[in-house]
């Protein structure tokens, strides 16, 4: 077992953007004569794609959710988005990024973002960034089917296979993986493909994350990947027992 791949979620862990993603699918369901309930955007929400999100909030408010209706709600969200970020004077990105991307580049580890977002919306952040094209892969909401998200695997499981794909001598296996990721659902996702998690605690509390994941922290900034070198050259089982942090 030897790290060789980071596996990045993208709202939430690279972009601070879960205010704007509330208030775009509220606004969403005001326009569809709907009201929204806080607990159902929480519950249905963070973590998965806009696709699974929206198609259970709809679901538990009595409407027929058909491709076509779908399609239309997904496309208005994804231009109102496109807006928002247009109008920002500077991107809530998380602090901590440009270091942590110094590291994987000097331990030349593969960098994938695997998200439910759109692929337009992860492009349109990720070429206002310096280290934007250092990013190998991307894997988005449109690589799988409609309705499939976290905490479903699948996600993580096709970027392995991407991966090894692109690097044709790579024989990557999901332990040899790190995935940051901050919602449950990810965690959960992460945890299910058989990938060690690390939780960063910007959205829940930093205790809810550590009894989660493999290992948490509050900041990436924390980070620091030497921190890490013990627990991918002794068995996963070992590494599961300990905290980074401590």
């Amino acid at each position: 077992m030897v790290l060789k791949a980071v596996l990045l979620d993208f709202n939430g862990v690279i972009i601070n953007d879960e205010a704007i993603h509330g208030q775009l699918i509220e606004e969403l369901l005001v326009a569809e004569n709907l009201k929204p309930n806080p607990r159902d955007l929480t519950e249905c929400c963070l973590g998965r794609s806009d696709a699974a999100c929206l198609s259970d909030l709809l679901r538990r408010q009595g409407r027929v959710v058909s491709p076509a209706y779908l399609d239309k709600l997904l496309n208005r969200k994804a231009t109102r988005y496109q807006e928002i970020l247009s109008s920002l004077e500077k991107l809530p990105l998380y602090p901590g990024l440009d270091d942590l991307i110094y590291q994987l580049r000097a331990a030349q580890l593969k960098l994938a973002i695997v998200s439910g977002a759109r692929r337009s919306e992860i492009e349109a952040v990720l070429s206002t960034l310096a280290w934007g094209n250092h990013v190998g892969l991307i894997v988005a909401a449109e690589d799988l089917p409609t309705g499939v998200s976290k905490p479903a695997p699948d996600g993580y499981l096709l970027a392995i296979e991407r991966l090894n794909q692109q690097f044709t001598d790579l024989a990557l296996q999901p332990d040899d993986c790190l995935a940051v990721e901050d919602s449950f659902a990810g965690i959960e996702a992460a945890k299910a493909a058989g990938i060690p998690v690390l939780g960063v605690a910007h959205v829940y509390p930093y205790q809810m994350i550590h009894r989660r994941a493999t290992w948490a922290i509050d900041h990436l900034y924390e980070l620091n990947l030497d921190w890490l070198k013990p627990y991918y050259s002794e068995p996963l089982c070992g590494a599961l027992l300990q905290d980074p942090k401590r």
